[in-house]
């Protein structure tokens, strides 16, 4: 059974969903920080070179952890409804199904990983003096991406559970130990780019480690059950709802990935500038990733209840509360983002390239928590095909077109690259409240 904090379908709506999001945020804030180290470090100990390996390093393995994060959305979704309908033994067959499939599908990409990192590096258009740092630290990430495959695994696992609080225990640790990782393989014994990524698997390694032990220990209405890892009926269930937010996040990140070519073809100076951001751009979007995160299953919990009407004072609740604070967040990134840069960096020309396109971005702050807040509803409500179109459609519309449009122009500046991102929001936010309005009717008829 659900303890009453974890129990989304009563109670005050507001509370509710900040009890839940405060921790999922603060997960993200130390995940941010966990990915900001390899570049604060690197920059300061490792070499200008070693601060784009990094960067388009760490842009290829997102890809591969979007993707998994897409798919384990559809677990998160699945269980947040079973338990709204209390259907508990559905949960436990959840459970060995996705163990078993994640398993095999961790094993898979690692060798893909690791064959095709070299190809994925020269395709990024990595500046020449990066590619071989830049592959290393691909080829290293992608030998421990097992660990990162069940630690997304099992936090979206006590999310749909309504448990927030243990996912972030599980990056506390990872935060410490990267960081520790980094200074001593980084700072200590200068192993730049190489040091960084073993720092990076060394964290995941513990984290995983410790989290089967803390839920092994703990008495759970909810767990691993032999009998049910297998590939059984679960599997094409959650695969069915993950599939088109993996093709979407897959697809989005290909851009984001097409994004950094662009930047990369502006030289060195724009490379590195635009990692720095990026890393200051993770910080921005917190707060729209936690909503989304938060309302997927706040939103499945009360589906799953039948109860409609609490579902969409969530969404409405989220929409305000993220626009509020993104509004904060996009006056300080574009008054101040110059010297959020110089905490990555000390190089004036990376600063100024930085600071160029957080300008352009900073807007993305406000509408992403709008959209997000769409998103996430839409997914409690398991219309991820929905998610997936409008996402290609605001991407391949307007994200990359523009983004190409202002990279080939002379003297380009990063501000309109980084303009385009709250263009798109916009559309994707019309589209979004259109699709709303008609499923709000469908559902009322019913």
């Amino acid at each position: 059974m659900l303890t009453d904090k974890q129990d989304f379908t009563q109670g005050h709506i507001f509370s509710k969903l900040i009890a839940f999001m405060f921790p999922i945020l603060l997960s993200l804030v130390l995940q941010s920080l966990y990915s900001a180290a390899d570049m604060v470090i690197v920059g300061h100990f490792g070499t200008d070179a070693g601060i784009s390996g990094v960067n388009v390093g760490g842009n290829v393995m997102n890809l591969f952890t979007m993707f998994l994060n897409s798919i384990t959305m559809g677990v998160t979704v699945l269980m947040g409804q079973y338990i709204g309908a209390k259907r508990y033994e559905d949960v436990n067959k959840l459970i060995g199904n996705a163990v078993a499939f994640f398993l095999l599908l961790s094993l898979v990409l690692t060798v893909g990983i690791i064959i095709f990192a070299r190809p994925l590096a020269v395709v990024m258009q990595t500046p020449e003096e990066a590619v071989d740092l830049t592959v290393q630290y691909i080829r290293i990430c992608g030998g421990g991406f097992i660990f990162i495959t069940f630690y997304n695994f099992i936090s979206s696992m006590l999310r749909g559970m309504g448990d927030s609080s243990t996912p972030l225990v599980f990056v506390a640790i990872a935060s410490i130990v990267n960081v520790i990782g980094d200074l001593i393989l980084v700072a200590g014994f200068k192993m730049n780019v190489a040091g960084a990524a073993i720092a990076t698997v060394a964290a995941q390694a513990v984290s995983v480690i410790l989290s089967f032990v803390i839920i092994k220990k703990r008495k759970m209405s909810f767990g691993f059950h032999k009998k049910y890892f297998n590939f059984g009926s679960e599997v094409p269930r959650f695969v069915k709802l993950g599939l088109p937010l993996t093709v979407q996040g897959v697809l989005t990140n290909f851009s984001f990935l097409a994004l950094c070519a662009f930047v990369n073809r502006l030289g060195l100076a724009a490379s590195s500038g635009y990692g720095v951001a990026q890393k200051i751009q993770l910080f921005v979007m917190l707060i729209p990733a936690a909503l989304m995160q938060s309302m997927a299953p706040f939103v499945s919990q009360n589906v799953g209840a039948g109860n409609e009407k609490r579902a969409r004072a969530g969404m409405l609740c989220g929409q305000i509360l993220g626009a509020g604070i993104g509004f904060v967040i996009m006056i300080g990134v574009f008054f101040f983002g110059d010297y959020l840069a110089m905490l990555f960096t000390s190089n004036r020309q990376f600063i100024a390239r930085a600071f160029e396109f957080l300008r352009g971005f900073a807007p993305e702050a406000v509408v992403t928590c709008i959209l997000f807040s769409y998103l996430g509803y839409f997914n409690g409500h398991s219309k991820s095909l929905f998610v997936m179109i409008q996402g290609l459609l605001q991407t391949f519309l307007l994200r990359l077109p523009v983004s190409y449009l202002m990279s080939i122009r002379p003297d380009a500046s990063l501000t309109g690259i980084g303009a385009a991102a709250p263009l798109a929001t916009v559309f994707g936010i019309i589209l979004c409240f259109i699709y709303y309005k008609r499923m709000g009717r469908s559902l009322d008829r019913k």
